[in-house]
Formats: C-alpha cells, sequence, structure tokens
C-alpha cells in the first residue's frame, strides 16, 4: 500500500509504503530515485507487515520493487502503476 501525504509549503511529498509479504523476515525497498544499489530497509511490525516513510520531490514518478529475504522481488499490488524492465520483468511506479 502506498499512502501519499502532500504538504502545501514543502517541495516534496511523504510516502508511506506498507507491505505485507507471507512468512517474510526482511524486506527492503530499492529503485526510488533510480537508487537500486542502497536499500531502504522497512521495519516489521507485530502483524507480520513491514512499513517506512520516504520523502520524495513532488512532479516525479520512481520506478521501485521490494526485496524480500534478499533473494525474491515483488512489486506492489497497489502501486499507482507498472512499467517493463531490462530484465523480462515489471518494476512498480509511485507517481507523486
Amino acid at each position: 500500500m502506498l499512502q501519499k501525504t502532500y504538504y502545501k509549503t514543502k517541495d516534496y511529498c511523504k510516502v508511506k509504503f506498507s507491505f505485507k509479504p507471507e512468512l517474510a523476515e526482511t524486506v527492503e525497498i530499492l529503485g526510488l530515485n533510480s537508487d537500486w544499489q542502497n536499500a531502504i530497509i522497512m521495519s516489521k511490525k507485530k502483524d507480520g507487515s513491514f512499513s517506512a516513510e520516504v520523502n520524495l520531490p513532488k512532479s516525479s514518478q520512481h520506478e521501485f520493487k521490494y526485496r524480500v529475504d534478499n533473494s525474491l522481488w515483488a512489486n506492489d499490488p497497489e502501486a499507482d502503476t507498472e512499467v517493463p524492465n531490462v530484465f523480462g520483468g515489471s518494476n512498480s511506479v509511485v507517481v507523486i
């Protein structure tokens, strides 16, 4: 799930990412701001879901994927859209 909070006086939007894979120990977000090297570590909640908040510039869009347990790549089913990637799959997209 993506929850966006816009601020009238700021040039960014706070985006809360929430994701609940089955039986996962770790989840990271990769690709935001075209950064596929430095992962954003998501916090695990008691119900087994993971979340993270990220500030992203207004009037932008960002491809991303979740990496579950350092091996499984997953898209966000509630992302704004998906686009094909160079690996024959697709990436989630958040539009700000």
